[in-house]
């Protein structure tokens, strides 16, 4: 798009690199010189792209963080070499595959740790595992009580399982109230005391997740986990209204593809909820919700055109909408469309976004579909793209 210097696509997130690298340098200034950063980029680098952005954090980033095991093997695949953890539930037929790719796994149940332990012996490598502590999220995790601790010595000792680290989630760190956050650090600190009266010291402790770091809580122990906060979104619209340094990562741009005129009493897109009232300069925009924009912005987001805002009107459909451009005579076909980032002096957010649409901030960019490029840049310089232009299927005629 050439007011952007974006490639020529329909609809196109793009990266803006040196942002990322700006808010994960401004986290790891919020640490002590000795703890660990670990990067976040499951979900694809919460649509991001996961490989791009941990080969552009790798200057800054000890350890990376995923949720699969795919996840994982796929940045091994792409030769990122740093220790990758697992944060989910890893299914046992894919223990082999990541005991060989010295990915570390959660564990939580001694039957886990058997079943690592016995792969381990087989592959003739060590499992490298981090045991997840649950201090009151209630997802996964043993419960940090006096009861278990005999229960986690005996996996940290099972044959070929090497017990390297632990971790716990805190899940109301972004609230104003920090009690139950600061709750949840004492419940870990106290466990690991029980841990190491029984001879159990895991080298890599870690809670910290992005409002963590931000307010300073948990950052005590040897790790944090960076996530959200590197692409340059507020943790939760509680913090929004703090002093955040944080620049957005991805825009999201496409193009008019036709301009037409219509008159008043005509329908506008699927079950005529938008009838016009008089004449109008309607522009139809190469994007819609099958490309991951929400649905529920239907006659009501508003879109850029040459630095000013276009309404939205009637339904967005699968794959284009309509918009109001009768006092735009700048809009043509070809013309860019902002659909998230700057435009001039005009700019729309990803808060924005997320108020009208009733959508989480983390669920829309995560939602940002595959057939969307993701165009990255550097200095204003486009430095590459991650496009999926053909699926492969194995054994599928």
């Amino acid at each position: 798009m050439e007011e952007t210097g974006t490639v020529q696509k329909r609809v196109a997130a793009e990266i803006d690199l040196d942002r990322l690298m700006q808010n994960a340098e401004w986290l790891k200034k919020k640490l002590a010189p000795h703890t660990a950063f670990a990067a976040v980029v499951k979900a694809d680098g919460y649509g991001h792209g996961a490989v791009p952005i941990a080969r552009e954090l790798d200057p800054l980033a000890d350890w990376y963080c995923v949720a699969t095991a795919e996840e994982a093997l796929n940045l091994r695949s792409h030769a990122i070499g740093k220790p990758i953890l697992i944060l989910g539930p890893v299914p046992e037929e894919q223990y082999e595959a990541l005991i060989q790719a010295e990915v570390r796994m959660p564990v939580f149940t001694a039957e886990e740790a058997e079943a690592m332990g016995r792969q381990a012996e087989k592959v003739g490598k060590k499992a490298l595992a981090h045991l997840a502590v649950d201090t009151g999220m209630n997802r996964i995790g043993i419960k940090p009580s006096p009861e278990v601790v005999s229960t986690a010595k005996r996996m940290a000792e099972s044959c070929g399982l090497l017990l390297e680290g632990a971790f716990t989630h805190l899940y109301r760190a972004d609230e104003r109230t920090l009690s139950s956050a600061r709750r949840q650090c004492l419940l870990f600190q106290h466990f690991l005391e029980e841990l190491k009266r029984r001879g159990i010291q895991p080298e890599w402790c870690h809670v910290a997740n992005s409002a963590a770091i931000m307010r300073g809580i948990g950052t005590d122990f040897h790790m944090v986990r960076a996530g959200i906060a590197m692409y340059g979104i507020a943790p939760s619209r509680e913090m929004e209204g703090e002093t955040l340094p944080l620049s957005p990562v991805m825009s999201l741009r496409s193009r008019v593809s036709y301009v037409k005129e219509i008159e008043a009493g005509e329908e506008i897109s699927y079950g005529g909820i938008f009838r016009s009232e008089h004449s109008m300069r309607v522009a139809t925009v190469s994007a819609g919700y099958a490309d991951g924009y929400p649905r529920s912005l239907s006659n009501c987001g508003q879109v850029l055109i040459a630095g000013r805002r276009a309404r939205i009107l009637g339904r967005i459909c699968m794959d284009q909408m309509m918009v109001d451009v009768s006092d735009n005579p700048e809009a043509k076909r070809g013309s860019a469309v902002t659909l998230l980032g700057q435009d001039g002096s005009e700019a729309i957010t990803l808060e924005e976004l997320s108020q009208r649409s009733g959508r989480f901030p983390y669920e829309f960019v995560c939602d940002i579909s595959r057939r969307v490029p993701r165009v990255y840049f550097r200095k204003g310089v486009q430095v590459g793209t991650k496009d999926w232009f053909q699926d492969r299927y194995d054994s599928i005629r």
